[in-house]
């Protein structure tokens, strides 16, 4: 996040690094900022394994999907609520990951757009289409009740913070969410 494509300021590469240093896990960085292309090889060299960035950012797509990939990362995209599936359609082939947005982007502890879920369809739709194994992403609002709704529609990679975090054990948290994505993926419509 960097105060202008979001209204809030988060960490960058330097946090990435010391992250890094501490595990193997792979670190998908969920780039919100305006120039993605200038900050790609930043995160990266940092430790970052995937790169998503927001369509609706200044950067060319087809120009951070490239280098992305020259760097040796995987890349997304992302999707504001308000920006329709079908921005996707032009570069879906080439992406490692497409990321929905729950929420408007910026801030945590926002609640689940409803609209969300026939969006993820959607995208899903899209993917299996071309025969993709591309991620598809949620991120924002993600509790039990609303894991399993974006599971059923298709979701495969789920962003949670607030509700790991907020109140209880964050392992008790992370079986209540892992338990709702395996029956919502239990009842997967397509």
């Amino acid at each position: 996040m960097d105060g202008h494509f979001v209204p809030n300021i988060s960490f960058g590469p330097a946090l990435i690094r010391a992250v890094r240093a501490r595990t193997r896990l792979p670190l998908d960085i969920h780039l919100m900022i305006d120039d993605p292309l200038r900050y790609l090889d930043a995160f990266r060299k940092a430790g970052g394994d995937s790169l998503v960035f927001h369509l609706e950012c200044r950067s060319d797509p087809a120009a951070v999907i490239r280098e992305g990939h020259r760097l040796g990362a995987t890349v997304g995209a992302a999707l504001r609520p308000d920006t329709p599936i079908e921005a996707v359609d032009r570069w879906i082939e080439k992406l490692d990951q497409v990321l929905v947005m729950g929420v408007h982007p910026g801030f945590s502890g926002q609640k689940f757009i409803p609209e969300t879920v026939p969006k993820i369809r959607s995208a899903r739709e899209r993917l299996d289409r071309i025969g993709s194994s591309a991620d598809l992403s949620v991120d924002g609002g993600i509790t039990p009740e609303t894991a399993i709704l974006a599971a059923e529609a298709g979701a495969t990679f789920f962003v949670c913070g607030n509700s790991v975090f907020a109140g209880g054990s964050v392992d008790d948290n992370l079986r209540r969410l892992r338990a709702s994505v395996e029956e919502g993926a239990r009842r997967e419509v397509r």
